[in-house]
């Protein structure tokens, strides 16, 4: 149960004193104080009939002594017994909460209810009568029942009173500004941007259009794209993945980032965009290279992204998840959120659910014989759930809070889709059902922006989509690091022996070393996986590596040492081409039957041109990844179906992005018609046709987000930041200018 007393409110300019002729209080705080005083009653009655009917339904929990009880005694213990496990939840529980952020998350749902049982065991043992009392595994029942109940109460009395959502939002954004020392709420807009994590244009388009006479998947957006939103397609770089792109988008850059995962040959690692350390040192160069703090440095808040972009507000930040401090540790926001019983028994309930619903989707997937399919099991249904119940909840409530405070500018990721659709596939009927409650989220940021403190103008866009297709694994029973030992002539396992793709390519590696045939049948092999380049995969993309090479590897070398590998992997028929550095030609991609295609002169031979199904712009993206320092030696792109805009994902994925090929590449961007265009498109509803200029690349994005950024300021005369070469003046300029959003 929660007793939540709800503070009078008062909207700035509202006189929080006594009258000036009599001395009276102001009659609009006594009313205030009555409702909230009503509300509390409202509640306490409600959780007192709930234990009442609990005690009735449940044989394990009693509210009255063995020999029995007057109604009356048995309906004192229980609004006793009410009234204590409320003060214990809003008490206690917050200092368990802050307790549970040592805790895994994957762990914090079963915690969350059996701690919650243990209140209500505490409060019916503190009862004066001691006849109350629960078995455990009951009293978590009773518990969660309760929590659910006081919660459902307590949203509705409040919903049915905008005065008092409206004076709780203004109270909420006058203490925030008092504690900073900020004036009053200012008139210009704030700008919320939500990312859609992985929801490519068309998808998106699909969803609010309506696909084959049906009404649209997710109204809330429809409903944005029909009158107050314009929707278009950007582009992503190469690699199309959510390090690359979101760190471009909130940083305004995103060199030397070849992957989702690397080899760095300096320091013999492999950095992967995720975990904290390698999050954090990403964001290190990308303030390095801008001389930027990011997009949000001035009055900002991170929510769910894998960088802060120089926001002094953050929760669930991966760079910064190792920083410790109340206000910027990234688990602060499960604290937030948590702290509120109801919450962390609403958002267990349903991550229960979504295990159970995963288990269940993934049982028919297996029965209807589904294709392309690929393993459900182990702890993907409990990360899963994570990324859609708890992240999304978590991320969302933040985002309300910043709303209320009346902040600048906030940026969330909200990261469901992209990983349901990862073993469901992009347009699965499980991802149907994620994209519904992403626009319910939608929605419910848009509802509460209507009623903060300051306009709002909401921007909704994606990081990349993704591209659907068989596992490269699947379709051709070897994984790509099989193909790639085989093809330097290094042992691998007999099964991998037996495919056709790795009986060629160890084939071609013996002709090339002048090495005899294969031994008998059942002669015993033991390969040795110990020695041979690093293989690493980031959706249908791969980067193979040589260790023991300093610097990249020049194409003539590899053909030395390993004479047939570049041939065994451009000829493969799952791969579509390579990317490797030539001493005499530079950047060269290469593809079947010894096709070339020259990337500093654009001069193609020995065929037809390897990057031509993969649309005009893939030369442009390519050229520019060669040009990392830290790019592999070898660089791989699965072949893709010109015309599914299927492909092969290196990992075990039916649903991937990473690299080119498909919907992957086609990223979307909703937003405001007050605001400037991103680009000069067409005005047939705000859609790209007839595009003069194509939007590129997320350091392209991450200057409309500025420019947007400025507009709501009033700042039209903005321009980019000056210190792109990393000019350490700016540098300093900037942590003396925004201090709390260094992310040193």
């Amino acid at each position: 149960m929660r007793l939540r007393i709800f503070p009078s409110g008062l909207s700035a300019g509202t006189p929080r004193r006594w009258h000036a002729a009599g001395g009276w209080c102001s009659v609009r705080a006594w009313r205030s104080l009555g409702a909230a005083v009503l509300r509390v009653l409202a509640v306490w009655v409600v959780s007192t009939l709930t234990l009442l009917v609990l005690a009735g339904l449940l044989p394990d929990f009693r509210l009255q002594s063995p020999d029995g009880d007057s109604a009356t005694f048995i309906a004192s213990t229980a609004a006793i017994g009410a009234g204590v496990f409320g003060l214990l939840s809003a008490v206690v529980w917050p200092v368990l909460v802050r307790a549970l952020l040592l805790v895994p998350a994957l762990v914090l749902g079963t915690l969350v209810f059996f701690l919650n049982g243990s209140l209500l065991w505490l409060a019916l043992s503190l009862v004066p009568y001691g006849n109350g009392s629960a078995e455990p595994g009951t009293a978590v029942v009773v518990a969660a029942a309760m929590s659910a109940a006081s919660s459902a109460t307590s949203t509705a009395l409040a919903v049915r009173d905008d005065g008092a959502y409206r004076r709780r939002f203004a109270r909420l954004a006058d203490r925030r500004r008092r504690r900073e020392g900020l004036g009053p709420a200012p008139r210009t807009p704030g700008t919320v941007f939500v990312q859609l994590d992985g929801v490519g244009y068309g998808v998106l388009r699909e969803a609010v259009t309506g696909a084959g006479g049906e009404p649209p998947l997710m109204p809330a957006l429809a409903a944005m794209y029909e009158s107050t939103h314009r929707l278009t397609r950007w582009r992503t770089d190469w690699p199309s993945q959510t390090g690359a792109s979101q760190l471009g988008i909130l940083h305004g850059t995103n060199k030397d980032v070849p992957a989702f995962r690397w080899y760095e040959k300096e320091s013999g690692e492999v950095l992967i965009s995720n975990r904290p350390s390698g999050a954090a040192e990403l964001q290190r160069r990308a303030v390095e290279e801008t001389g930027d703090r990011g997009l949000l440095a001035l009055d900002g808040a991170s929510r769910g992204n894998l960088f802060s972009g120089g926001a002094g507000q953050v929760a669930l930040v991966v760079s910064v998840a190792a920083r410790r401090g109340r206000d910027n540790r990234s688990r602060a926001g499960y604290f937030a959120y948590f702290s509120d019983p109801a919450n962390a028994t609403r958002t267990a309930a349903s991550f229960v659910a979504e295990v159970v619903r995963e288990l269940v989707q993934a049982m028919r997937s297996r029965l209807r014989g589904d294709r392309p399919r690929v393993p459900r099991g182990g702890l993907y249904p409990l990360i899963r759930a994570f990324a859609t119940v708890v992240q999304r909840d978590v991320v969302v409530a933040a985002v309300l809070g910043d709303v209320f405070s009346g902040r600048s500018a906030v940026f969330a990721d909200l990261v469901a889709y992209d990983e349901v659709a990862h073993h469901s596939g992009p347009r699965g009927r499980d991802t149907r059902q994620v994209l519904r409650r992403l626009d319910r989220s939608v929605a419910l940021i848009a509802k509460a922006a209507q009623r903060a403190p300051r306009p709002y103008r909401i921007v909704l866009l994606s990081d990349h989509g993704q591209s659907a297709g068989e596992t490269f694994r699947r379709s051709y029973g070897l994984t790509l690091e099989d193909l790639v030992r085989a093809g330097c002539g290094l042992p691998v396992s007999r099964r991998v022996g037996r495919t056709p793709s790795g009986a060629e390519a160890r084939s071609a590696a013996r002709a090339a070393l002048h090495r005899p045939e294969d031994g008998p049948p059942g002669e015993e092999r033991t390969p040795s996986r110990s020695a041979g380049p690093v293989v690493l995969a980031s959706g249908n993309l791969g980067l193979v590596s040589f260790p023991d090479v300093p610097g990249r590897m020049p194409a003539e070398q590899v053909d030395k040492r390993h004479p047939a590998l570049l041939r065994t992997l451009a000829d493969h028929p799952g791969i579509g081409f390579l990317l490797v550095h030539s001493e005499r030609h530079g950047p060269v991609v290469l593809g079947a039957g010894g096709a070339r295609h020259r990337l500093d002169t654009g001069e193609i031979t020995g065929g037809r041109d390897p990057l031509a199904p993969y649309g005009p712009g893939a030369a442009d993206a390519v050229r520019r990844t060669a040009g990392f320092r830290n790019a592999p030696d070898i660089l791989i792109n699965s072949a893709v179906d010109p015309e599914s805009g299927s492909v092969h994902a290196f990992e075990q994925q039916i649903g991937s992005h990473g690299g080119l090929g498909g919907e992957q590449n086609e990223a979307f961007l909703l937003w405001p018609r007050e605001l400037s265009s991103p680009a000069e498109c067409g005005e047939d509803r705000g859609e790209d046709r007839g595009a003069a200029e194509e939007l590129v690349g997320a350091e392209r994005v991450h200057l409309v987000l500025r420019r947007w950024l400025n507009e709501a300021a009033g700042a039209a005369d903005w321009a980019p930041p000056a210190a792109r070469t990393g000019d350490g003046d700016a540098l300093e300029h900037a942590d003396r200018e925004f201090p709390a959003a260094n992310p040193a």
